[in-house]
């Protein structure tokens, strides 16, 4: 996510915490560097130049002295920075005592059926019963779309291919709805912004009484976004924003910090093409991950919309007790695919994301051929085996055949084995309470004798 924009911050970071003296041909140097980079994720040309001379303005002052210039350099950036992605994080609030309606609007192709998709299953992860509702009887295939991705995510959907008028079918459905406590509604989009849109938008809003109209934007869009979002909350009245493609785009920091001068405040940030890549949005934490200082609470998030909670709590019980086999492993192999490409997850664990530019491009992802490697071999085993995977290193004729059967070598499965007793032997020791603490030094150094590395601690 803004690849580029994330590594010349860093550097700018860098260079001003590593400077001897704050003197001006530094700062013009971190300025020119910080003005190209946002410029390049499309931030407003006039932002640009105001943090420009904030910073200038704060070298010059001559009040402030040596170390105390860099902290204050560093801390008005991290804070300008913050104001231009939107200053505080805006949420949901959901209740499992009454029911929460959510309907998103937006232009043709932002992605609005997919998003519904996306949230009913972010909501029905955190234990809210959710259900989709497709409105948008202007486009063929939307409520095929929509039905088929209600279908991946095991979600209810309520739609009718033939009618041609959303209020019936609202009236329609209107009673089975109200058995859930969450309702996403999609409707249909226009190219732009005319008055047909605003009237139908504005008869569904008087009928059905959304708690939050959330308009949905493209990240492709740009400093476009601006324009989109005033004029929907002037027209409609918009509770939010969520902004699509923020993976696939330079432009995605034009999006983002268009949408926060217009005070429409960005609720949820898509993030791949997958159902469970979307994330609700933080400021601090996004500026975090730009900053290569990473973001625990959405790798927490990722993990449990990945999993399942129990799915987890399962595997940490069977950890506990000495009983997690390979077929819990194989498990965790799927939670982990779900979770997307390694480089992603790196992002999100506090000093990683730095770590990640000095990491060959192809490790990552031969790691995550390995996991593959390891899933086919999981599937070529006999229950048996999958139970008991010990007798493997006693009966290496077995692994001969598992290799075989799933088109691996034999190095590959002892890979499997290796890993999946590394991760019993962290069972065994116990997770640590706080994972922010991390492992001690007496569980690092006892796994490393056992697998055969020393490490210094």
């Amino acid at each position: 996510m803004l690849d580029k924009l994330a590594s010349a911050l860093r550097n700018t970071f860098d260079k001003i915490a590593g400077a001897i003296f704050i003197d001006k041909k530094t700062i013009e140097s971190v300025v020119r560097e910080l003005q190209r980079a946002l410029l390049e994720a499309d931030v407003n040309v006039q932002l640009v130049m105001q943090l420009s001379e904030k910073l200038r303005k704060a070298a010059a002052d001559e009040k402030i002295k040596g170390v105390e210039k860099r902290e204050h350099m560093i801390k008005l950036l991290h804070d300008e920075l913050l104001n231009i992605a939107g200053k505080e994080k805006q949420e949901i609030n959901l209740a499992k005592k009454k029911q929460t309606k959510i309907m998103l609007i937006g232009l043709y192709g932002s992605g609005k059926t997919t998003t519904a998709a996306k949230l009913g299953n972010y909501y029905t992860k955190r234990g809210f019963k959710s259900a989709l509702l497709g409105l948008d009887v202007h486009r063929p295939a939307a409520p095929e779309q929509l039905e088929q991705l209600a279908e991946k995510a095991n979600l209810s959907c309520f739609i009718d291919k033939q009618e041609k008028n959303a209020l019936k079918i609202w009236e329609k459905y209107r009673k089975e709805l109200q058995d859930f406590e969450l309702l996403v509604i999609d409707t249909a989009g226009r190219h732009d912004l005319d008055s047909e849109l605003v009237g139908e938008i504005k008869k569904l809003n008087k009928e059905i009484k959304p708690d939050y109209v959330i308009l949905v934007i493209a990240a492709d869009i740009g400093q476009a976004a601006k324009k989109q979002a005033a004029e929907f909350k002037k027209a409609c009245g918009i509770s939010g924003v969520i902004i699509t493609r923020m993976d696939s785009t330079a432009k995605a920091g034009g999006a983002l910090t268009a949408c926060a001068e217009t005070g429409a405040n960005v609720l949820f940030i898509s993030t791949g093409e997958k159902i469970n890549d979307i994330e609700p949005f933080n400021p601090e934490t996004f500026i975090s991950r730009l900053l290569g200082m990473g973001d625990l609470q959405s790798l927490i998030e990722k993990v449990k919309l990945a999993t399942g909670s129990e799915i987890q709590k399962n595997a940490e019980k069977r950890l506990k007790e000495g009983t997690f086999t390979l077929v819990d492993f194989y498990e965790q192999l799927k939670s982990m695919q779900n979770l997307g490409p390694l480089d992603k997850v790196m992002e999100l664990i506090p000093g990683l994301g730095k770590a990640k530019e000095k990491i060959p491009e192809n490790l990552l992802g031969t790691q995550e051929e390995k996991m593959k490697k390891w899933k086919y071999a999981i599937d070529s085993m006999t229950i048996h085996e999958k139970e008991s995977p010990e007798i493997l290193e006693k009966q290496t004729s077995r692994m001969q055949r598992i290799a075989k059967g799933a088109g691996i070598t034999t190095s590959d499965v002892r890979s499997l084995i290796k890993q999946y007793k590394m991760i019993k032997e962290f069972g065994k020791g116990g997770m640590p309470d706080d994972l922010s603490q991390g492992f001690s030094q007496k569980q690092i150094q006892k796994l490393a004798k056992k697998f055969g590395r020393k490490m210094r601690i």
